[in-house]
């Protein structure tokens, strides 16, 4: 595990604004999943017993996957097929000693995510091209399946990941109320309805007051 920040291959614009503060990591590819594990909750502990000089005892911490840890295809600590974190320094100080120099076998296992408040939708793009970017998903974080339907449709149209937590769909929703469906990497399914007023704009990002668990 090397200690750093986390940034944008998931596409979040700031991670205050998803919902996750700090503690954040990037995956490497044997957690990532091509993006599907975007937004997906780990807790993570630092191994006492392989390394009782830096790690912190029962210290924990809860991550979300906000980026990708690339390989360098030269034993990096991110090539296939280990499973590693590369982590916020806020969340690694709670589990090791900063002066470990960022490296600690860690124990991990996937968690449901609390998030307060609803899930959250941004909306991109114009014209007949539109990605919407959700966030603040709770249960188990990360979306598996998305569907739009706007005021003036009379079904749901399947979207599709456009890069990590960013759906497109290339219907023409301008000047409709919007309502969505997700369903999550461990099966759950809710909608979200009209969420989104005909009035909305590029840009902008609507609170829906439902939540997974």
């Amino acid at each position: 595990m090397v200690a750093a920040g986390a940034g944008g291959a998931c596409g979040y614009d700031n991670t205050f604004h998803a919902g996750f503060g700090v503690d954040t990591a990037a995956l490497s590819g044997a957690l990532f999943g091509g993006g599907e594990a975007c937004g997906a909750c780990f807790q993570v502990m630092c191994d006492a017993e392989a390394d009782p000089r830096w790690c912190l005892r029962r210290g924990a911490v809860t991550v979300t996957a906000t980026n990708f840890c690339p390989p360098n295809n030269n034993g990096g600590w991110c090539d296939p097929p280990r499973p590693h974190f590369d982590m916020s320094l806020p969340a690694f100080s709670h589990i090791a000693l900063l002066g470990s120099e960022g490296i600690v076998p860690v124990l991990y296992r996937r968690v449901a995510c609390r998030r307060s408040g609803g899930v959250r939708f941004t909306l991109k793009g114009q014209g007949n091209f539109y990605l919407v970017m959700f966030t603040n998903v709770g249960g188990s974080g990360a979306v598996k399946a998305a569907w739009v339907r706007g005021s003036r449709s009379p079904a749901w149209a399947a979207m599709h990941r456009n890069w990590g937590v960013n759906w497109q769909t290339d219907l023409d929703l301008r000047n409709q109320g919007l309502s969505f469906r997700l369903t999550l990497t461990d099966g759950k399914t809710l909608d979200f309805a009209g969420v989104v007023p005909s009035t909305w704009r590029s840009g902008e990002t609507f609170a829906s007051e439902n939540q997974f668990v």
